[in-house]
């Protein structure tokens, strides 16, 4: 093979190469549903979802419009996310807060975490996003994934990773209850 022919097949190749590479980030661009393009970061509204709680209740984030609202993503053979529930139930069961709190558990069965629930003993409800539709929207990459959104709706900040300092857990949900987005 010549030399300008090598040259000319690299050359397609490489430019074949490049036309794919675009097509996967456009399609990738164009399969994301609306709210969550780029990053999810603070200042960011947040994705909207509807799930069913262990005992059947239907969840709309939007139901929740004009409130402050701690989202959890947790599992419970996640031992980063077991350790960190006792604090959020604190949140949870604090009359006085002002904050709703919204527990996903991710990928398990109804009766993996209702057992684990009642062993436990939290009473805190809990949804179930099996199919990981939720934790993709909201682009949960690990466990736990803790969410603070402000009244209108707006992600004030976003944990992955355990969250231990209580006092910084209020710090951020003061902060989203007196937000002005």
């Amino acid at each position: 093979m010549s030399i300008s022919l090598r040259r000319t097949v690299t050359l397609l190749i490489l430019a074949a190469a490049v036309a794919a590479a675009l097509w996967v980030f456009y399609q990738s661009g164009n399969n994301r549903e609306k709210g969550t393009a780029g990053r999810i970061a603070a200042g960011m509204p947040a994705p909207e979802f509807e799930a069913t709680t262990l005992d059947g209740q239907k969840v709309r984030l939007k139901d929740y419009q004009g409130q402050t609202v701690l989202i959890n993503f947790w599992a419970s053979w996640c031992k980063p996310c077991v350790r960190e529930m006792p604090l959020l139930n604190e949140v949870h069961t604090a009359s006085d807060s002002g904050v709703e709190t919204l527990f996903i558990n991710v990928g398990e069965s109804k009766g993996t975490v209702s057992e684990f629930m009642k062993a436990q003993k939290f009473s805190f409800p809990v949804s179930i996003d099996v199919t990981g539709k939720i934790s993709t929207a909201y682009e949960v990459t690990a466990l736990p994934a803790t969410f603070i959104l402000d009244k209108a709706g707006y992600i004030r900040n976003a944990q992955l990773g355990e969250i231990t300092d209580f006092a910084l857990l209020e710090q951020w949900l003061a902060e989203a209850e007196h937000s002005k987005f």
